[in-house]
């Protein structure tokens, strides 16, 4: 069968926002759903706190989103378990089970490092520096792109390392993302970003962000999102389209790099064909097809992302 290993969804948001009834996971018509995930193996998905206030009117995210995933761990027992680390995940996929990992798209939701230590007692095992938003601990690609990270920022990130969470740099300014890179202890990741050689839009990676998170023995998973995938506007986007960001990574000398992070449930447009989390077996046999074999294949899908895993979550 094929691996997978999903470094960002937002299908905890997508479900708390449709007022789906808390078992919803096992079976729904979004993109990611526990019968969907019964085509891979072994299995694994970050599943993402994300959300402006404004989308769940009355409830704090993270707490609202948080409370989510322990209600569909509840009621999925025998198709997910929630893993802290990479010894949990071993023992899940080994008994058949998804291994469902924590992560929160933004700092700001649990206060920034005020949060942090609770957000992992919590199980949180990745966090994303910043959304679009800028906070406390620096600017974004898309406002304040200029910023840094801050004094609190390099803290956060230097905690981060401590306590045994990734940090992840989508989403961060281009200062931020080195600063980043200068003050990490253990490998940070860019759990959905593209090619910006490929597709010039700020949310993607340069050639030397690429080579910096390579060197730094970090990840970055590939966005299935149009619009982080198109050369121009209007573009038609497809599989191949997916598969050109890969191999563009694979020959900056990404073979140990290279990861997936679809935005599956935040995304507005997919790629031609591809309509969830099946849709990754498109992209498998896209590359099946050019020859790569099954070794790389699986350090794409899924050892890359859980090596990064083991090296930082350690509990």
């Amino acid at each position: 069968m094929i691996p997978v290993f999903d470094g960002h969804c937002d299908t905890l948001l997508m479900l708390e926002f449709l007022k789906a009834p808390a078992g919803s996971l096992r079976r729904n018509d979004r993109h990611v759903s526990l019968e969907g995930y019964e085509a891979f193996a072994p299995a694994a998905q970050f599943f993402a706190i994300f959300g402006e206030p404004q989308f769940l009117p009355g409830k704090n995210v993270y707490t609202a989103l948080r409370d989510r995933f322990y209600a569909e761990l509840a009621l999925a027992e025998d198709r997910m378990v929630h893993c802290r680390c990479s010894a949990d995940a071993e023992k899940a996929t080994a008994e058949g089970k998804l291994a469902a990992f924590l992560s929160v798209e933004d700092a700001a939701l649990i206060d920034c490092e005020r949060g942090l230590e609770a957000a992992f007692a919590d199980g949180v095992r990745a966090i994303n520096v910043t959304w679009n938003h800028p906070n406390e601990l620096s600017g974004t690609n898309a406002n304040e792109p200029d910023r840094g990270l801050s004094d609190a920022g390099r803290s956060f990130v230097r905690h981060c390392g401590e306590l045994g969470v990734i940090v992840d740099v989508s989403h961060l300014s281009d200062p931020g993302f080195w600063d980043v890179i200068d003050c990490a202890e253990k490998p940070p990741v860019a759990t959905h970003s593209n090619s910006r050689a490929l597709c010039p839009h700020p949310r993607n990676l340069t050639d030397d962000m690429f080579k910096a998170l390579r060197d730094i023995g970090g990840t970055a998973g590939l966005n299935l999102w149009t619009e982080f995938l198109a050369g121009e506007k209007g573009e038609r986007v497809t599989v191949d389209t997916c598969v050109r960001h890969i191999e563009h990574f694979l020959d900056l000398g990404g073979e140990n790099t290279v990861a997936l992070g679809s935005d599956f449930d935040g995304c507005d447009t997919l790629p031609e064909g591809i309509k969830g989390i099946g849709g990754w077996a498109l992209v498998w046999e896209a590359l099946e097809k050019r020859g790569y074999p099954r070794e790389l294949l699986e350090k794409i899908f899924y050892r890359n992302l859980m090596r990064v895993v083991k090296q930082v979550c350690n509990t």
